[in-house]
């Protein structure tokens, strides 16, 4: 035997040669996962239409997967920890791409609903270990500040993409096409970083299933007591059922993680003020932006008569300026400091949204859509970015992936909450209406987005109370 040792751990030689290639495999796949969440959209019409969906079980192709990506995310982040993150990651992406060849071929409403559960489960396995994966392969604080931009880039930029993509590809090639187009991406992404992804080193335990079952029922509970308030009402008894056994499941959660030796969500996590309040923001954020994605994509349709492909198209500019910001941001954040961009950031987010508080029936896509989408799209940009810098940049190697799981399910609750929210504002706005069609949806949306906008506001609050250096 030779006298040198070799750490069981170590980076394959291709991987320390080839960073590049290691970012891009990470980052498509976050996209991926992200995409999934929004290209369904467009293409919801057509799936009804061929499915013979009912109305109700249509909203299931969505749900679906957020409810059990959302309800497993916690779970997802500490199995890569004790597992091996590289291990869990290839397994989550591998589930998800044959969950996704099985929905292109669905031939019934179950077939297609019971795909789309499977790839909410490797999802919520792969998304966790994907930026845990950036955080302990690139070390240096340029390069992570670097890599953790670009995954915020591609988070926020994703949802915009995605109802372009679903456009494109639902118009050109129907709807199964939006579940094919995974197939190869995660084949790609599979051989990739089955060769070039390094395995960081694990750190021996036991998984605590008790707050395991615990977080992942509260979670889920939570989050389908949402979905079901966007169509029931908060008033609903399912609904409050629903969300009170969330609630005492996730008391019980807390209660497991105080009192375990191998606590699946370390309250650790908490006690750095900057990552508590960096959490908070990433739920509100996604609570409040919701509302341009989920309205706007109806008022072009339905109210100026945009087709699907146009609609797509018409989210663009946003998509092209979060991901602009995300590749300034490794220049922008050393110099000016988290607090300036965040601050900056949701003062614009919050006015974007403001703007479309005075849509009318006959608003027109310039100058109004088009500055809000401007304002909202650099926005989030600045706002987001640093968020993730303040979570992931001094989070300890052991809880990396605790910490991405509870970064993503913060997302993922902020979204479905605001949706909720939103959506029975819409519901209270335009009950006693009476009118035209269009006219009672543009009262019902001015509705949701003056709502949205004062969300936005609290997140410029918090945003005030931010350091002005990150800690490296």
């Amino acid at each position: 035997m030779s006298g040198t040792t070799l750490s069981v751990n170590a980076p394959p030689a291709e991987t320390r040669q080839r960073p590049g290639i290691v970012l891009a495999t990470l980052l498509t796949c976050q996209l991926m996962i992200v995409l999934d969440a929004t290209v369904m959209n467009v293409a919801l019409p057509r799936i009804r239409s061929d499915l013979n969906f009912s109305a109700a079980g249509l909203s299931w192709v969505l749900s679906a997967y957020t409810l059990v990506f959302g309800g497993l995310l916690l779970l997802g982040g500490r199995a890569g920890d004790l597992f091996g993150r590289r291990r869990v990651f290839i397994a989550g992406i591998s589930l998800f791409t044959l969950a996704s060849l099985a929905g292109g071929l669905a031939e019934s409403p179950t077939w297609l609903i019971l795909a789309r559960i499977l790839q909410g489960v490797g999802g919520a396995a792969a998304g966790p270990s994907t930026l845990a994966l950036l955080t302990t392969t690139f070390t240096e604080s340029r390069e992570r500040m670097r890599a953790l931009s670009l995954f915020s880039g591609m988070s926020s930029a994703g949802f915009a993409v995605g109802l372009i993509l679903g456009g494109l590809l639902t118009q050109w090639l129907g709807w199964r096409s939006v579940m094919f187009i995974n197939v190869p991406v995660g084949v790609a992404i599979v051989v990739l970083a089955a060769r070039f992804v390094p395995e960081p080193e694990r750190h021996p335990s036991r998984l605590d299933l008790l707050g395991a079952v615990t977080a992942t029922g509260g979670v889920g509970a939570l989050v389908y007591g949402f979905i079901h308030a966007a169509s029931a009402g908060w008033g609903d008894r399912p609904t409050l059922v629903w969300l009170a056994a969330g609630v005492a499941l996730l008391a019980a959660f807390l209660i497991v993680q105080i009192r375990s030796a191998h606590p699946m969500m370390p309250l650790r996590l908490f006690a750095d003020r900057t990552r508590l309040k960096a959490y908070l923001n990433f739920l509100l954020g996604p609570m409040a932006g919701m509302s341009t994605f989920f309205f706007l994509s109806q008022y072009l349709q339905e109210v100026n008569g945009l087709g699907a492909l146009g609609t797509g198209f018409a989210f663009l500019p946003m998509a092209l300026l979060v991901f602009t910001m995300s590749r300034l941001m490794p220049r922008l954040l050393p110099r000016v400091g988290p607090k300036r961009l965040a601050v900056v950031g949701t003062v614009l987010m919050a006015g974007g949204l403001a703007l479309l508080t005075g849509l009318g029936v006959h608003t027109a896509y310039f100058p109004t859509l088009f500055l809000s989408m401007l304002f909202t799209g650099v926005g989030m940009g600045l706002a987001f970015t640093p968020l993730n810098v303040m979570i992931m940049g001094t989070v300890e190697a052991r809880d990396a992936g605790a910490a991405g799981g509870v970064l993503q399910t913060m997302q993922q609750l902020g979204a479905t909450l605001g949706l909720a929210i939103l959506v029975t504002v819409f519901g209270s706005a335009t009950r006693d209406v009476v009118g035209p069609a269009a006219q009672t949806l543009v009262t019902g949306m001015t509705a949701a987005f003056v709502a949205s906008t004062l969300i936005a506001g609290v997140t410029f609050l918090v945003a005030l109370t931010f350091p002005r250096k990150i800690a490296q």
